[in-house]
């Protein structure tokens, strides 16, 4: 079976993570995403928001969950059983960066990191532009899913 974990703080999701996510659903049996909890970071939406936004955005995908963790990554993925943590690439900075985390976490696990390119139309899209966008009252709603509306 192949199990990936898709991590992030997803605050909020974007259109991005979503094409990352619908991109990946063909290539893995289960797709996992993992909201992490970093208590050091300040979040915008409370967790449970967050988790509900990315529940929401794949009610009719059988095959994406979505749960909350602490701590590294890979000793998720041993505990759930993935194989592959699921990373998607904007830019070369976002590559390497990701690069030294997949190669440290293939130095501490069997862990796999299989990256997307993130499409071309939402290439420039961030959690924190969307925060940004937000917090100046902002047109948002091309940014990110249906599910994430802020009254």
């Amino acid at each position: 079976m192949r199990k990936a974990i898709f991590p992030g703080s997803f605050d909020p999701i974007t259109r991005g993570h979503e094409d990352i996510i619908k991109r990946g659903i063909p290539l893995f049996d289960e797709i996992v995403i993992a909201i992490g909890i970093n208590a050091e970071k300040k979040y915008m939406f409370p967790l449970e928001e967050r988790k509900r936004f990315i529940e929401e955005t794949f009610k009719d995908e059988p095959k994406v969950s979505v749960i909350t963790y602490e701590g590294l990554t890979i000793d998720l993925c041993k505990k759930i059983g993935a194989n592959f943590i699921l990373r998607g690439l904007r830019n070369p900075a976002d590559f390497e960066f990701e690069k030294a985390i997949a190669h440290t976490n293939r130095h501490l696990s069997k862990i796999e990191t299989v990256f997307l390119l993130t499409a071309a139309s939402t290439s420039y899209i961030s959690s924190s532009i969307v925060r940004d966008v937000l917090r100046h009252g902002g047109e948002y709603e091309l940014l990110v899913p249906k599910a994430v509306r802020v009254k």
